[in-house]
């Protein structure tokens, strides 16, 4: 970390969140925090990542960090052991009609037959979170490997983001039933609108209920000078193609870890 002398003002941060191990202390990259790495202001005098990296190992046993897209790949460094990783993107200036033109043809066909409905699927702004997070618990939980500590700090983190008003929390539900069939939060942060957490149904994913969630988002956005939407995810196969479908190309970043023995170890040849 680097302080301004005088103001106080930070010119530099490698945020690094730490845990107690009984091999030391390790640094880990917290749930629902993609991407952290190097944040810098143009008269930083530490904006070279090599120049913290080379400190690390001397005070931690293990690290995992995940670096934003904005830092440089950096080059092989003993010990780290660098991962390629890769989110995507989708720019948010153009007009909604360029926007929606460059969706896959099957994504436009279903919007078009979703629209066509005698009751169409809406959009709308959600209550509370605690739906979404049993909606993601009950379908989904158990395989993202989630525990209940996780659920009540997102629950957490909605609560902050809405004192900033930052958080877009919408949700898709059955028109007859109200049986609630998608739901999604997005974070609107300066030039980024991140996809930070959504869940659904069978049936919800069956109506293309999170297709409906994102493309009405694309649509109130669209025009907005310098944003872009980040779909904060793409390392399965699956879900790259589901953003890649909407027009969204990737980015890539880097994670960096490395596992050094406990010192009581370090003798052992």
């Amino acid at each position: 970390m680097e302080v301004e002398e005088g103001t106080g003002r930070y010119l530099s941060v490698l945020p690094l969140p730490i845990k107690w191990r009984l091999q030391g202390k390790e640094v880990y990259q917290p749930a629902f925090t993609q991407q952290l790495g190097l944040l810098t202001l143009p008269e930083s005098q530490f904006a070279d990542l090599l120049q913290h990296l080379r400190l690390l190992p001397k005070r931690y046993a293990r690290l995992y960090t995940q670096l934003n897209d904005q830092t440089p790949i950096p080059p092989p460094l003993t010990p780290f052991t660098s991962q390629a990783r890769v989110t995507y993107h989708l720019p948010l200036q153009p007009e909604y009609a360029t926007l929606h033109a460059g969706y896959a043809a099957d994504y436009r066909r279903r919007l078009r037959l979703s629209n066509q409905l005698f009751t169409p699927l809406t959009v709308k702004a959600a209550a509370s979170v605690d739906e979404m997070l049993a909606l993601f618990k009950q379908h989904s939980g158990k395989a993202a490997g989630l525990k209940s500590k996780h659920y009540q700090q997102l629950q957490t983190l909605y609560a902050a983001l809405q004192q900033h008003n930052q958080a877009l929390l919408l949700e898709v539900r059955g028109p007859e039933t109200g049986e609630l069939l998608a739901a999604a939060l997005f974070v609107k942060f300066r030039t980024r609108l991140i996809y930070l957490f959504a869940a659904a149904s069978p049936a919800g994913k069956k109506a293309a209920a999170p297709l409906l969630l994102l493309d009405y988002v694309i649509q109130r956005y669209a025009g907005t000078p310098e944003l872009v939407l980040d779909f904060e995810g793409g390392m399965i196969e699956s879900i790259a193609r589901f953003f890649a479908n909407f027009g969204a190309t990737p980015v890539p970043y880097v994670a960096l870890s490395f596992t050094q023995r406990p010192w009581y170890l370090q003798w052992i040849r």
